[in-house]
Order: structure tokens, then C-alpha cells, then sequence
């Protein structure tokens, strides 16, 4: 049995219902991340809503929901609302790591600045999956910067306008994509939308 929460706030977002179908609802968004990550750059509309505590979006509860577990440690910026570690620890019973290289998934929640890529685990040669997959919070995935996307997945070229991505994303992209078969996954989400950047996917200039 879970110990119950020593704190109002935690005892609140314990509260907080995840899915409310657990079982059919997690298997729905898996198959949509899947898909995501099959097209590169093609924004996802999230299939079903979960319960959203303070600090994360509808789409990043959920995808945490589908994909964190006891075995996935996953790294919050320091100042994350309590509500976000109570809600993970109580729903999908995962670590919570203050080092940013033994994360499996790196959560950047809207109004934190996503840690450098090569700073997240990338890998080991005999077992490139022990990466990390970020997920990141950005303005917009319909307005904003124009990115044409290349690789496995896209025919031949993929459009994606995103708001909110770091000056310098592109040059930190592509050493990532450079350093194939390591290196990082990303999912942007942005409200109740996501899209996926495999360490596969290439930015045209």
C-alpha cells in the first residue's frame, strides 16, 4: 500500500484522477506516440484527456501517464509546482532523479528552459535505446519558426512550425542527429497537441 500523502498539496494531487479509462485510455495515446514517432514532424492531437495538475499540459500528463512506470526515472526542472511530482509518484509510481543524465525522460513543463541535449543520457553504443526522450512544452505547434524536416518517416520533405524552441536548438539538433545511432528523442507538445523529433530526423537549413 502507498504511504498517503503528507501534505495538503500532495494529498490533493494524489487525488487528481489520471485516466479515466487507465488500461484502453494509455493504450490509445501509446499508439499516437507511436505514430508520432513513425512521421516525424506530424503534430498528434491528443485521443484522450487525463487528469492535469498544475504545472504540466494536457498532453504531457498524458504521455507521462502512457510512459512512465517504476523503471523510468524521470528528471523536473527544481521549481516545478509539488503538484507534478505528487501527481507522477502517485499514478505512475516513477523515480524522480535530480541528475539530468539518469533520466529517462527529461519533462520540461512551459516557462523552463530544456537542459542541453548532450547533457541528457545518449546512450551506449551496444544499447543506443538507454537514451533519454525529451518531453518539452513550446508556445505553439501551428505558428512560429518553419523547420523542413528529412529522414526516416518523411517521403520526402516535413513542414513543422513550433514557437518556443531555444536560440540555439538547431546547431544542439544537429549534433544530436550527428551522433546516430546515440543521442536523444524529442516530443514537443503543446496544449493537447504533440509532435515527435527522432534522433533520426534532420533539419534542412
Amino acid at each position: 500500500m502507498q504511504p498517503l500523502p503528507s501534505t495538503p498539496a500532495a494529498a490533493s494531487a494524489a487525488l487528481l484522477p489520471g485516466f479515466g479509462n487507465p488500461v484502453e485510455d494509455a493504450q490509445q495515446v501509446f499508439r499516437a506516440t507511436l505514430d508520432a514517432m513513425a512521421r516525424p514532424g506530424t503534430v498528434q492531437p491528443l485521443p484522450v484527456g487525463s487528469g492535469v495538475p498544475e504545472g504540466l499540459s494536457p498532453a504531457q500528463a498524458a504521455l507521462l501517464l502512457t510512459l512512465a512506470d517504476a523503471d523510468t526515472p524521470i528528471w523536473l526542472p527544481a521549481d516545478v509546482p509539488a503538484a507534478v511530482r505528487a501527481f507522477l509518484r502517485f499514478h505512475c509510481g516513477c523515480p524522480l532523479v535530480d541528475e539530468v543524465g539518469a533520466a529517462t525522460f527529461v519533462c520540461v513543463p512551459a516557462g523552463h528552459a530544456p537542459p542541453p541535449l548532450a547533457a541528457c543520457a545518449q546512450g551506449e553504443p551496444a544499447y543506443p535505446d538507454r537514451s533519454a526522450t525529451l518531453i518539452v512544452e513550446v508556445a505553439s505547434l501551428a505558428e512560429g519558426e518553419a523547420l523542413s524536416l528529412r529522414g526516416p518517416g518523411i517521403e520526402t520533405t516535413q513542414a513543422l512550425r513550433v514557437a518556443g524552441l531555444p536560440d540555439d536548438f538547431r546547431t544542439n539538433w544537429r549534433a544530436n542527429h550527428a551522433a546516430f545511432p546515440l543521442g536523444v528523442d524529442l516530443l514537443l507538445t503543446s496544449g493537447d497537441r504533440f509532435c515527435a523529433l527522432t534522433r533520426t530526423t534532420q533539419l534542412e537549413d
